[in-house]
């Protein structure tokens, strides 16, 4: 936050200066003051997604039964009009009520499909979202028909910052999926991805079920 005001003073003047002045000094000086302009607006970028990375990790859960389907619904609509432009086709069915935080499902459920719908291939991008449940966690899986990822990299796309591309082929900062594994690891499960370059990819998250935790073991004498 501190960051923030000083940063809003810089961007503008910087963006004052490139509306008074392009076109009236030489090519050179437009050019410079681009630069600024896209620098301060990535700078401020940056600093949102750190917010949003420090807020994932910190403070208290606001742990209550949570309808995942009802959720998945939410963001899809929150999303509408990127993947009406997109031609996106997102699917999901059966999803569970699990015990978490409302708000961090959310965004682990609009970060995954972002990803998806940015790293798309030729085809129009289709995401399937499912679950399954296995002893005590649920499985969901978030399938994708993108331009997939190189196994050699796979460890790296969870690290704050880590970018496989450029900026100018994909925009973004590197913090997204880093906030999906926070949010993950905060509620006591693991993340992963299965991916081949061209194949898509298919990002697997678990989450514990409480009530099959809290749920007795009976144990009968064998007669």
């Amino acid at each position: 936050h501190d960051l923030q005001e000083p940063l809003r003073t810089v961007s503008s003047f910087v963006q004052l200066l490139s509306k008074r002045y392009k076109g009236k000094l030489d090519d050179k000086a437009d050019t410079y003051i681009n630069f600024a302009v896209e620098g301060t607006t990535h700078m401020q970028k940056l600093l949102q997604d750190l917010l949003s990375f420090s807020r994932a990790g910190g403070g208290r859960l606001n742990l209550q039964p949570v309808d995942l389907q009802s959720v998945l619904h939410k963001v899809v609509q929150s999303m509408g009009r990127r993947i009406h432009e997109t031609g996106a086709e997102v699917t999901g069915e059966g999803l569970p009520v699990v015990t978490a935080d409302e708000t961090q499902m959310s965004q682990l459920f609009q970060n995954l499909i972002s990803n998806a719908i940015k790293f798309r291939g030729e085809d129009n991008p289709m995401i399937r979202i499912s679950a399954e449940h296995n002893e005590h966690h649920w499985i969901f899986r978030i399938t994708d028909n993108g331009i997939g990822i190189d196994p050699n990299n796979i460890d790296r796309i969870f690290l704050i910052f880590q970018r496989l591309h450029r900026r100018e082929e994909y925009p973004g900062t590197g913090i997204g999926l880093a906030i999906c594994k926070r949010i993950v690891e905060r509620h006591g499960g693991e993340i992963t991805v299965e991916s081949d370059p061209g194949e898509g990819s298919t990002f697997s998250f678990t989450l514990p079920d409480q009530e099959a935790e809290e749920r007795p073991v009976i144990s009968a004498a064998v007669p």
